[in-house]
Order: C-alpha cells, then sequence, then structure tokens
C-alpha cells in the first residue's frame, strides 16, 4: 500500500505553473502507476485541502546527447493538474512563490 508521500514525488516549481495558481491550480509530479483517485486522495491528506478535479499526463522522455556525441534519453514521467474548490484554503507551499 503506497502512502500519500509516495504518490506525491514533487511540486512543479515553473513560471507557467505559478501562474495558474491564483487561479487554486497546483502542478506536481506524480508516481507513474498512480490514478486520479489516488493523487486526490494524496493531495487532500497532504495539504488539507478540498480537490474539484485531477487532469493527468504521461512526459515521455526525448533524447539528449550525453557527453562526446552518444545519444541518450531523459526518463518519462507522470504530471497532475490539481484544481482545488472554491471553498477551500489555498496550499502554503506555493503562496512564497508567486
Amino acid at each position: 500500500m503506497a502512502t500519500a508521500y509516495d504518490v506525491i514525488v514533487r511540486p512543479i516549481i515553473t513560471e507557467r505553473a505559478m501562474s495558474r495558481v491564483s487561479e487554486k491550480k497546483y502542478v506536481f509530479e506524480v508516481a507513474p502507476s498512480a490514478g486520479k483517485i489516488e493523487i486526490k486522495k494524496a493531495v487532500e491528506e497532504i495539504f488539507g485541502v478540498k480537490v474539484k478535479s485531477v487532469n493527468t499526463l504521461h512526459m515521455m522522455g526525448h533524447q539528449k546527447r550525453q557527453g562526446a556525441g552518444r545519444p541518450g534519453m531523459t526518463r518519462s514521467w507522470k504530471k497532475a493538474y490539481v484544481q482545488l474548490t472554491a471553498d477551500s484554503k489555498t496550499i502554503e507551499f506555493f503562496e512564497g512563490m508567486v
């Protein structure tokens, strides 16, 4: 049985992700095997908020040069966009980032 901290790997802190914080939309890297329901429960448990919806997508690894022209691959990972309800509090972790 995976814990909530096994499901949520890390928050995504980019300029594009931070522009959605005012709309209560947050972006996380999640475990590749995690489903939307598991992600929803994990975010609610860790941050104490109410989740309205979860959208997920697989970020496929792409080819990248490694050293002296040898091809390599970056890793594939899974991203989750989490929308909070209107009456939910915000996630304090992201407040200082905006």
